[in-house]
């Protein structure tokens, strides 16, 4: 019950957060952190130069990660493979598994514009090899050329596949080996940060009533109602 929870009344707990001590320099390394997971090169650059906060890796490289991660988003397999593999070509050599998501990305597309015979002869030659050497490739597959036998996709277990999520998916799939071949966290520090944030606060709601940030874009503390 309420009444048996500790109340903090906004004074204290105001003065607990200013207690609190944040390094500058570690919350301009968090920024910098989410800019560049998130490919937002050119505010990268701003930040760097208004903070003097250095990113770990070079800014050039984003603009050439996000063409390749906007290329799987338009569809463009192709041309994200190549763009890829001009970026660095040892990681789809050393990632079995994202090539082959790539290639299965790229059946889609063929599905989606009615590519049919295209569609089958490629599932046939680039992809069933790739399924005969693994179970989860071959149900992946399986799912995929399920497409082809309905009419109205709609209707199709296996729908979703043709939804802009899965392009998203994908790309994010990329993304995230992308950062990872150059010696990057493949996810932003930030969010996780807003998750541990809710988590705590969650818990801390069973043993007290004090004031909490109920709206993440504001982060303004609301006082608990009583």
């Amino acid at each position: 019950m309420a009444s048996s929870k500790k109340v903090v009344t906004r004074d204290e707990w105001e003065r607990k957060l200013r207690e609190v001590e944040i390094r500058k320099e570690d919350m301009n390394r968090l920024v910098m952190n989410f800019l560049v997971t998130e490919g937002l090169a050119d505010a990268a650059d701003r930040f760097r130069l208004e903070s003097g906060t250095q990113p770990d890796i070079d800014l050039a490289s984003i603009t050439d990660r996000m063409e390749v991660k906007r290329a799987v988003q338009s569809g463009n397999v192709k041309e994200a493979i190549e763009k890829l593999n001009n970026l660095n070509p040892t990681i789809l050599d050393t990632n079995p598994q994202l090539y082959f998501h790539l290639q299965q990305q790229k059946l889609i597309e063929l599905i989606r514009v009615g590519k049919i015979n295209e569609a089958l002869e490629f599932a046939r030659e680039e992809l069933a090899p790739r399924g005969e050497e693994n179970q989860v490739f071959l149900e992946e597959i399986e799912k995929t050329v399920a497409l082809l036998v309905f009419e109205d996709v709609k209707n199709c277990p296996y729908g979703e596949l043709l939804d802009v999520s899965h392009r998203l998916k994908t790309a994010s799939e990329v993304n995230a080996a992308i950062l990872t071949s150059q010696s990057h966290e493949k996810d932003a520090k930030l969010p996780s940060l807003l998750k541990m944030l809710i988590w705590t606060q969650e818990h801390l709601n069973e043993k007290a009533v004090y004031p909490q940030i109920n709206n993440l874009s504001t982060a303004v503390l609301e006082d608990p109602a009583v």
